[in-house]
């Protein structure tokens, strides 16, 4: 499969590493990965502080990139959620744009629906010797549904030990302009997580979202609790070769 890699804002900006891992995994599955140089931000953040026409520009150019690959894939819940609900609501119906997005929309995946939907692969091949607990970001639950699909995939990583998250469907506080807007709230639900995970002893917390993941491990971080915050996506790119 021709694939293209929709790496987002924050990954290309402050996780780099997240999208290395991405390629490094669909490749060794088989897949031929390309990342579009052109690619921009997909308007999330303005489209939802009320800048629908800039919105439209960057769900266009989104279109115009991406364009001509068999799928899409983005290691953001968030983004790809972005992608899926609102660019059909952006579009004038009828239009060259609408036309565009019906296209090009429909093969765009976050990376657990990809390779579980797609690839068919609920074992990647993946080595990470340690207790991870999952926090199921709000966009990836109840806009793409994704279910447990992350979930079933870190239970056939070799040598990984899964623990439960209490409370896991409680959002973390980030959401965005949210954390921004209004930081004391923001800060005392990241709290409330960090408590959680606690509780459950894991060495990493793992999500499919940067964004959230950069929230709650700020707290961690300054707790000084040793949890390391790590992605999906890099986890299921470990093996015993690079550890």
């Amino acid at each position: 499969m021709r694939v293209a890699l929709f790496i987002t804002c924050v990954n290309d900006t402050l996780f780099p590493g997240t999208g290395k891992a991405v390629v490094s995994l669909l490749r060794r599955l088989g897949c031929d990965v390309d990342f579009p140089a052109a690619q921009t931000c997909c308007g999330q953040m303005h489209v939802n502080t009320g800048y629908r026409e800039e919105g439209v520009r960057l769900a266009r150019h989104f279109t115009e990139v991406f364009a001509g690959y068999d799928a899409v894939v983005a290691p953001s819940g968030s983004c790809a959620a972005m992608v899926r609900e609102q660019y059909p609501k952006l579009a004038r119906p009828g239009s060259k744009g609408a036309a565009a997005i019906a296209e090009v929309v429909p093969k765009v995946y976050e990376l657990s629906e990809f390779l579980l939907d797609v690839l068919k692969v609920d074992d990647v091949g993946a080595y990470f010797p340690h207790r991870v607990t999952y926090h199921p970001t709000c966009h990836s639950l109840r806009g793409l549904h994704l279910g447990d699909r992350p979930t079933r995939l870190l239970r056939n990583v070799r040598g990984l030990e899964l623990v439960p998250l209490p409370g896991a469907e409680e959002c973390c506080g980030f959401g965005g302009t949210f954390a921004v807007k209004n930081p004391a709230v923001s800060a005392a639900m990241g709290a409330d997580k960090t408590r959680n995970i606690l509780d459950t002893g894991a060495e990493v917390l793992c999500a499919a979202d940067n964004s959230c993941l950069m929230h709650i491990g700020g707290t961690l971080s300054r707790q000084k609790t040793g949890v390391r915050t790590m992605h999906l996506a890099e986890i299921l790119a470990s093996t015993e070769e690079n550890q």
